[in-house]
């Protein structure tokens, strides 16, 4: 993996009432950093840097932590990680300190200002192939932010500015659907120049990514028909990925499914029971889960069994899910079994790299949907296809708010412990306009 590198202004330190400036000679001036397009494309690979690395501090990590603990697909190790526990437990265990919740909110909102930053400054770069990769790059960083904060708070700032105002989550992943739509059509006017593709971080497929996105905060937006185009326009034999090596690791591994201590699956079902139980037979179950693991082994699989192992951005089978569900919402049974029975019954195996390390799942090898043709249990068949094939990447709590599951109650009845955040306490002390937090 090429290195990645932050951005860091200038530093001036101010004593009393000097008035002199005491520069750190290693950073470098917000013009130096944002005036040349090796300046910008050394700030978009540390949009990468910043989202997708540090362990427990990045948006992979604690995406996969709050969506999997407060809905029952993770479970905790060991009780003394108190901030992973308290999420488990869920309501009011989870404060306005809890440094999942903080750091999750931290990291997206620093990579959503910073991709606004390469943005306004795009022009700074000549060559019109290399604003239009710089563009597409920090338009999907600015997406992936805004819509992780959408899964997770009821509202969030979308600007940088002194006491930022809050905007509810609809309104938030409309901005990076818009911004993605205007990424999309000036890569397909002008392609990436040479420039920017030696010196951008590798990994990422940027038309593909960027239908990807659009399709998935369509669908999270409630816009079926946005959704479904979008789908429609991802090459689904393309791959896009946030690669890892020794240096710079994969963060689940490196933080929980490379030891015994954190957290791993609540069970070989994915903590999924009822309708959503998973079928025998399903062929992703193996790839997600050990089967027997040892005592020293981590239960849980899939992206996270290395430091070099690459996670995905998105998994071909979610683009298919995606329009399995728009079409049922809008009342298109027929087309929405379709585009199910195509996650169903795929018996592709798992897509490797050239390391021989996963980047999609296996297909699930399932017979096709055999159900009654009623929305409601089409949809509960999509969501259990969901949960599976989409296993510890985040999305299961929105997903259950989604889809109507049982929410904050009775543990014995409820599939979810929380519905959205607390705001971090670093956002209320520091910004007036900061709603108040929701009761579950």
């Amino acid at each position: 993996m090429k290195k990645l590198l932050l951005f860091a202004t200038t530093l001036a330190l101010a004593l009393g009432g000097c008035s002199k400036e005491y520069l750190n000679p290693s950073s470098i001036s917000l013009p130096q950093a944002t005036g040349s397009s090796d300046g910008l494309l050394t700030l978009c690979n540390g949009l990468q840097q910043r989202y997708s690395t540090g362990a427990s501090l990045s948006v992979p990590y604690n995406a996969t932590a709050l969506g999997g603990l407060s809905t029952r697909e993770l479970t905790v190790l060991n009780v003394g990680n108190n901030e992973e526990f308290n999420v488990f437990l869920g309501g009011a265990s989870v404060n306005n300190s809890n440094f999942v919740v903080r750091n999750l909110w931290t990291q997206c909102q620093l990579v959503r200002a910073n991709a606004d930053l390469v943005l306004q400054n795009v022009g700074n770069a000549p060559d019109p192939g290399t604003r239009s990769g710089i563009v597409a790059y920090a338009s999907i960083f600015r997406a992936l932010s805004l819509g992780t904060l959408a899964q997770f708070f009821e509202k969030a700032p979308i600007v940088t500015q002194e006491n930022a105002p809050f905007v509810d989550r609809v309104a938030v992943l409309q901005s990076a659907v818009t911004q993605l739509e205007a990424a999309a059509t000036q890569l397909a006017a002008t392609p990436v120049s040479a420039e920017f593709t030696a010196k951008i971080a590798p990994g990422i497929d940027l038309p593909n990514t960027i239908q990807a996105l659009i399709a998935r905060y369509s669908l999270f937006a409630g816009d079926y028909d946005k959704a479904l185009a979008a789908a429609a326009r991802v090459d689904l034999s393309k791959r896009s990925v946030f690669n890892y090596d020794d240096l710079t690791r994969n963060p689940l591994f490196e933080y929980a499914f490379g030891n015994k201590n954190v957290f791993e699956p609540t069970n070989a079902s994915l903590g999924l029971t009822g309708a959503l139980a998973p079928e025998a037979g399903d062929r992703r179950l193996p790839f997600y889960v050990r089967t027997n693991p040892s005592a020293t082994q981590n239960l849980g699989t899939g992206f996270f069994t290395a430091n070099s192992a690459p996670i995905p951005v998105y998994v071909p089978g979610e683009m298919l899910l995606i329009r399995a569900e728009a079409y049922a919402r809008k009342g298109d049974l027929a087309n929405a079994v379709i585009e199910l029975n195509k996650v169903r019954t795929s018996t592709a195996p798992a897509t490797l790299n050239s390391a021989g390390l996963p980047t999609a799942p296996p297909g699930a090898g399932l017979a096709p949907y055999a159900g009654l043709l009623t929305a409601a249990d089409i949809l509960t068949d999509i969501l259990r296809n969901r949960h599976i094939e989409l296993a510890y990447q985040g999305f299961r709590l929105e997903d259950s708010r989604r889809f109507g599951r049982p929410g904050p109650g009775p543990l014995a009845t409820n599939e979810r412990n929380r519905n959205f955040y607390p705001y971090p306490r670093v956002e209320r002390e520091n910004n007036s306009q900061t709603p108040p937090d929701p009761l579950q």
